[in-house]
């Protein structure tokens, strides 16, 4: 299997997706629900994940999934397709544009190919550890010149405060020039454009950031646990440039 095979399939998966998704955005009568994790599930969020589940189901029948929604089947296949049909519901509950479309290929356990789209704004990131893209045309973070002018980014400073302490998260955040809650997968979309250096996730499932290490370390950065370790093996997240990586988790975990 080759990435000429590969990417126009997930093309396809990000423009049936996203047909089904633009249906549901700012419907006022938007049907939200609770998961047993008290977090939120929207009809939009079941219906792409079972419409790219269909076209995978039918394209490559023996490759696995695994989906936020609805489970796994054939985890224990060679290539295993992880999907997020929405992530940041609470930013598409709201209104707010800042939501997107993960797909994630691995082969063997590795991500090998991750892929971003925001449906709303037409914006489409695919990384392949090696490249990554937007909109087809390469980009790289941007280079450092050290924490004072850093622009910080989480998904909610409350998840920050709970899992590294308050007094912590304020004294690394204090340092930094900017600090905004653009998180979700916009944020790591931000890092990988080169628009801000340090994208901290407190909390992650698999299906929230496998799919964003083919993606910065293909636009040149580094990303793992809160404390430096394999982020495969964490459910942390630290994406940065390599110059600023360890002076951020060395201010977390002292």
């Amino acid at each position: 299997m080759n990435f000429e095979e590969i990417l126009p399939f997930a093309q396809r998966l990000v423009e049936e997706s996203s047909r089904v998704i633009l249906a549901h955005y700012l419907d006022p009568h938007l049907q939200v629900e609770r998961k047993v994790d008290e977090t939120p599930v929207t009809q939009a969020d079941r219906e792409a994940e079972a419409r790219m589940r269909e076209l995978i189901e039918k394209r490559f029948p023996d490759h696995g999934i695994v989906g936020e929604e609805y489970g796994s089947a054939r985890a224990d296949a060679e290539y295993i397709w992880l999907l997020d049909p929405i992530d940041g519901t609470k930013s598409f509950i709201a209104g707010v544009p800042l939501f997107g479309t993960l797909i994630c290929l691995k082969r063997n356990g590795k991500p090998i190919l991750g892929i971003i789209h925001q449906p709303v704004l037409g914006q489409l990131m695919v990384g392949d550890g090696s490249q990554t893209t937007l909109n087809g045309k390469p980009v790289r973070l941007r280079i450092p010149t050290g924490l004072a002018a850093a622009t910080i980014l989480t998904t909610d400073e409350r998840d920050a405060r709970n899992r590294f302490g308050s007094e912590t998260w304020s004294r690394l955040t204090d340092q930094a020039s900017l600090c905004r809650t653009w998180g979700d997968c916009y944020g790591y979309l931000l890092l990988a454009s080169g628009k801000a250096d340090v994208m901290i996730d407190p909390i992650v499932d698999s299906w929230d950031f496998h799919v964003m290490l083919p993606i910065i370390r293909g636009a040149g950065g580094i990303i793992t646990d809160h404390r430096g370790n394999d982020p495969l093996k964490g459910d942390s997240v630290i994406a940065s440039h390599p110059d600023l990586h360890q002076e951020i988790i060395r201010e977390l975990i002292n």
